[in-house]
């Protein structure tokens, strides 16, 4: 029988013929006699040839097409719970719940922070409310001694996930914060759905404006690092931009602790494909790096 390991790496293989192809096509073996003659050679503008084009294009076919054999199943019995930053593109959340879908998993729902969680201005409202919440509720999944954004990654986690493998129903302390944190404006939660096992964040798109900033650097690592301290494993998914001076590129510069993946490219069914694999994968408590600019390489082959 063969294994998921082999499917990944199978695929992985196409995707690099692939690019391959595509970087000899519009390299050197792409060239015509003009070039030997002193014209301008296509490969000095910025279009995309339509046989790049056309390549990725087949590319992002072949992915939709064999992602459900590729899946498996693998995240039958696990429940994803999706957290849309501010400013994430309602498409790329659709297309991701999709696939969970396909992977035949299920979305318990998708909470919708709001921007204030991301605006250094607004740290002392979420530090007070943080405090104010672990006082209340004196639960020891929360560790009143953490950091600002640690304590309310927590919490955050508490709402809407849980650290066993299959969803379990809300509990008081969930239902508190979900209301707490809807009152502060800092979390849109849906109404009566269950804590699921893993987290999929989607960020916003690299091209509005995101920041790879310090302050940055330090929200979302200790929202992250909060989140997965409660939750069986979280995957956070941006577009190709967001590598480059964005909210991605800000994650990935951070110190990141526990069952935490990061993947790009979710613009492309590839970058979709990814990312479901790295939700199988942290399932195991492995996390890494994704996609194509990811340190730990195109998809996760555990």
């Amino acid at each position: 029988m063969i294994s998921l390991r082999q499917h990944v790496t199978s695929l992985v293989a196409v995707f690099l013929a692939l690019a391959v192809g595509i970087a000899l096509g519009g390299g050197l073996l792409g060239g015509s006699d003009e070039d030997d003659k002193g014209g301008e050679s296509p490969a000095s503008t910025s279009e995309t040839s339509p046989q790049s084009a056309g390549t990725d294009s087949y590319a992002d076919a072949f992915a939709a097409a064999g992602a459900a054999r590729l899946y498996a199943n693998g995240l039958d019995g696990h429940a994803t719970v999706i957290l849309a930053m501010p400013g994430a593109d309602p498409a790329h959340v659709k297309a991701l719940n999709e696939q969970v879908i396909a992977a035949g998993g299920a979305i318990t729902g998708t909470f919708t922070a709001g921007e204030a969680l991301l605006d250094p201005g607004q740290k002392t409202q979420i530090d007070t409310l943080g405090s104010q919440l672990a006082t209340q509720l004196v639960d020891p999944r929360i560790d009143p001694a953490a950091t600002t954004y640690d304590r309310m990654g927590a919490l955050m986690a508490l709402a809407m996930a849980t650290d066993q493998v299959s969803s379990v129903r809300a509990d008081i302390a969930a239902v508190t914060i979900r209301q707490a944190l809807s009152d502060g404006e800092l979390l849109d939660s849906p109404a009566d759905v269950r804590n699921a096992p893993l987290i999929l964040v989607v960020l916003p798109e690299g091209s509005e404006g995101g920041s790879d900033g310090l302050a940055t650097q330090t929200i979302l690592s200790g929202l992250v690092n909060g989140l997965a301290s409660n939750a069986a494993g979280v995957v956070v998914a941006g577009d190709s931009d967001s590598t480059d001076g964005g909210e991605l590129a800000a994650l990935r510069a951070s110190e990141i602790v526990g069952a935490v993946s990061t993947v790009d490219g979710i613009e492309t069914t590839i970058g979709q494909v990814t990312t479901i694999l790295a939700l199988m994968q942290v399932l195991s408590g492995t996390g890494g790096s994704y996609g194509a600019s990811g340190s730990d390489g195109p998809v996760p082959l555990g």
